[in-house]
């Protein structure tokens, strides 16, 4: 047996950021109701289907950009060490041009590159996917992933007729908030010809799928080339059903496969953050995987849908809660409208 050494990363500091005001969802229902009183909405209709209790909104005035600079200087509290890279990662952005990570940077004092990675609710995810390989490959040694949502603005108050209602239907639940996760080089030992993973704090990799023939099934269109001064392109524009559809047809292979390629088993994770848009359906999706409700905690009652920041407050609220911790092996599973899933593995 032969020992060997890598160039990895790690995750050195978890950050995150949630507004201190929130709407219940039992008030979001009442302004609906309100704003509309034709279309007869069912009372408690939005409570029952998502199990979702309220959702964060931003302060008045504030961007993107603010959020994720919030959840940064939360990281950079722990892991103060000089940044190298900033990744701003989201679905939402404070300007078409130029990349809100230059704005999150002036606001931070940084002076380093900086790029923008977007993929909706998988925006994070893919970012360290990214700044991991930039990692391995000695181009830098310590990377500041940064996430600021701002979904508030695209919810419809004021509705046609019900199908219009239940296209708007995710944007109800979804919550603002900011996530900041730091990425550090580190190196680890491996026998070439062992079968367990290395012991050090290290991202161990992932794998990541996309069926893009279902992109329309929820869109957001405001400033894009399609139809860049829509009225309507200012909301949210989604099948939930189809949407669910579709990623049921993925199934439960991809992470099972992400898995079998790292040479890790479901039974061998200690935790699993995984992306929640509505609290019914994630102990179905957890069997699914094959794991029990006791892998993962429920964010999405409190905090609502958070979409990208989702998997970084799952990783706050776990340590937070003793469910993991130095040692722990980690998997987070992402999934985005487009649509994508994907799968990343960490020992912290």
């Amino acid at each position: 047996m032969h020992n060997s050494s890598r160039i990895a990363s790690r995750i050195s500091s978890v950050g995150v950021y949630l507004p201190a005001e929130t709407r219940s969802t039992e008030d979001t229902e009442e302004r609906l109701r309100r704003q509309n009183p034709r279309l007869s909405l069912p009372w408690g209709l939005i409570s029952r289907i998502t199990g979702v209790e309220q959702v964060h909104l931003r302060p008045d005035g504030w961007q993107t950009s603010d959020l994720a600079v919030a959840a940064a200087r939360h990281a950079l509290l722990s892991d103060d060490q000089p940044i190298e890279l900033l990744i701003f990662a989201s679905a939402s952005q404070d300007l078409i041009e130029p990349a809100t990570s230059h704005i999150v940077a002036a606001k931070l004092g940084l002076t380093c590159p900086v790029m923008d990675v977007k993929n909706a609710c998988n925006s994070v995810l893919n970012a360290l996917q990214v700044a991991d390989a930039l990692i391995r490959t000695g181009q830098y040694g310590r990377v500041l992933v940064v996430s600021g949502e701002q979904p508030s603005h695209a919810v419809r108050w004021e509705l046609e007729n019900k199908e219009q209602f239940l296209r708007s239907f995710p944007g109800y639940t979804m919550s603002d908030g900011g996530a900041a996760v730091i990425l550090e080089r580190t190196v680890v030992s491996a026998t070439e010809d062992g079968d367990q993973p290395p012991l050090a704090a290290h991202l161990l990799g992932g794998h990541f799928v996309a069926d893009s023939r279902h992109w329309q099934i929820g869109t957001l269109g405001t400033g894009g080339s399609m139809d860049p001064h829509a009225r309507h392109g200012s909301y949210f524009d989604m099948d939930g059903a189809a949407l669910r559809e579709a990623f049921l047809e993925l199934g439960p292979e991809p992470v099972a496969k992400g898995l079998r390629n790292l040479g890790l088993s479901l039974d061998q994770l200690d935790f699993m953050a995984i992306h929640q848009v509505a609290a019914p359906i994630l102990a179905p999706v957890m069997a699914t995987l094959g794991l029990s409700t006791a892998h993962c905690l429920d964010t999405v009652s409190q905090h609502g849908n958070l979409a990208s920041v989702t998997l970084p407050l799952q990783l706050k609220l776990a340590r937070e809660a003793g469910h993991i911790g130095p040692g722990s092996l980690v998997g987070l599973v992402g999934l985005a409208g487009g649509i994508s899933l994907g799968l990343m593995v960490a020992r912290l």
